[in-house]
């Protein structure tokens, strides 16, 4: 009886301390994502071309005067949250740090502080490589992990001072070391980027926001007291929104550098940062080109095939990136009033390309594909010719072998969750396609 009561006694005290989630269920352990294909279940996706009245939308205007502000105000609202306004134009300054020769004479490199709040001080350090054209140059912009050290190996470029995880090379007690320089250089394919004509921009996401649950008290959060209530609204902006909502302030910035051509900038991000570059890009068509890299679940992969990682998944180990109402659909996305291919139809007509890996199942790679392949007949009733061809294609394509010929791009690649060469290449393939450009040969 005693050793039966003592076990009673552990059970209510396990209970006692197991995390809820938002919906009220009770882990025994975190919640698990789903990389059988045999297990995902039927499912319906929202028509985007159907009105929240159910009348159809057949028309452009219909779709930019009604549905388009209908699904915004879904994904506003229920995932990502309300972010601030966009400052007037005389709000922001920006501070040029320094201004170098690069790349053996092929680029000028600047570093550019971004004052994004004053009250706390919010600085977003961005670096810049433009080519030597003596032209504006079309850019990528997009943020990294690790700070712009990270993303070159050259010794001059500042060391990120910020809050980072650990977990990055070169990274202790949450600060970058000099041992972090270059650490994430694969990624950044500079040369080549600047040797096919095209000027990249790139700053730490945690100069904007800290990637880690500290009650929205830190970054740019802190500088809207009036957005951070206590307690804190359902439909409050996440992370996600923060990053997206920095990522046009930096585009402020290009788009007023002689250097850059402001109406061809491309947003890009990987993984938790391509979420942002589809939320960016949804929310300000000033980017006129956004690219998506294993963004996974809550960027460009279906939620409602619970598939990968799951919407019960991502809010357990990441309850900061969206708002609170986004926390309602945990192990529940059949009660989803949206789906993200809705998201990428956010970007119709510009440019779009997802990419997946074969062998990072966490992010559904199928998953990415259908959203394209459902976002394809918004994209057509905008005029444009959706994933190409007649009609959007009925199966996957084969690993390497992009499908790249339309408005939307896709490839599934071989490996693993990265931004590769071979992801770059695809993405300046297909800029230069959108953007009437001749291939520049690498030197």
């Amino acid at each position: 009886m005693v050793a039966l009561g003592v076990r009673r006694a552990l059970v209510v005290l396990l209970l006692v301390m197991l995390p809820l989630t938002g919906a009220g269920t009770i882990w025994a352990a975190p919640p698990r994502g789903n990389t059988d294909e045999a297990l995902v279940g039927q499912y319906t996706l929202p028509d985007p071309l159907r009105a929240a009245d159910g009348t159809a939308v057949t028309t452009a205007a219909d779709w930019i005067g009604r549905r388009r502000g209908e699904i915004l105000a879904l994904f506003t609202e229920q995932m990502f949250g309300h972010a601030p306004p966009a400052p007037r134009p005389d709000a922001i300054r920006f501070d040029i740090l320094s201004e170098h020769d690069a790349l053996d004479g092929l680029a000028t490199r600047r570093e550019i502080d971004v004052h994004l709040a004053e009250n706390p001080p919010v600085r977003m350090t961005m670096l810049v490589y433009v080519p030597k054209s003596g032209r504006p140059a079309p850019c990528f912009w997009g943020l990294n992990f690790a700070g712009n050290q990270a993303v070159t190996d050259e010794p001059d470029v500042r060391i990120n001072a910020n809050w980072m995880d650990s977990s990055r090379p070169g990274v202790v007690d949450h600060r970058a070391t000099e041992a972090s320089r270059g650490s994430e250089a694969s990624r950044w394919p500079v040369k080549l980027i600047v040797g096919r004509g095209y000027a990249l921009a790139t700053a730490y996401y945690g100069d904007i926001d800290p990637d880690h649950d500290d009650g929205f008290h830190n970054g740019i959060h802190a500088a809207f007291p009036s957005l951070e209530k206590s307690p804190r609204a359902a439909d409050a902006w996440g992370s996600i929104a923060a990053w997206a909502w920095g990522m046009s302030r930096g585009l402020d910035y290009l788009a007023q550098d002689p250097a850059i051509d402001g109406k061809c900038v491309a947003a890009i991000g990987h993984s938790r940062l391509g979420k942002t570059s589809l939320w960016a890009g949804a929310t300000d068509p000033r980017f006129a080109l956004v690219v998506s890299n294993n963004s996974g679940c809550g960027g460009a992969a279906l939620s409602k095939r619970n598939f990968g990682e799951t919407v019960a998944a991502i809010n357990h180990n990441f309850p900061h990136w969206f708002c609170g109402n986004f926390k309602r659909y945990d192990d529940n996305e059949a009660a989803l009033p949206f789906d993200q291919h809705e998201l990428l139809a956010l970007i119709a007509p510009r440019p779009l390309y997802v990419a997946s890996a074969a062998e990072d199942l966490w992010a559904d790679p199928k998953g990415e594909f259908l959203a394209c392949v459902a976002a394809d007949p918004v994209y057509r009733l905008l005029g444009t010719d959706g994933m190409g061809g007649s009609a959007p294609p009925k199966e996957m394509p084969a690993v390497d072998q992009p499908l790249a010929t339309g408005t939307i791009g896709y490839h599934i690649r071989t490996g693993k969750h990265d931004v590769t060469e071979f992801d770059w290449q695809q993405y300046l393939d297909f800029a230069d396609r959108h953007w009437n450009r001749k291939k520049a040969s690498h030197p």
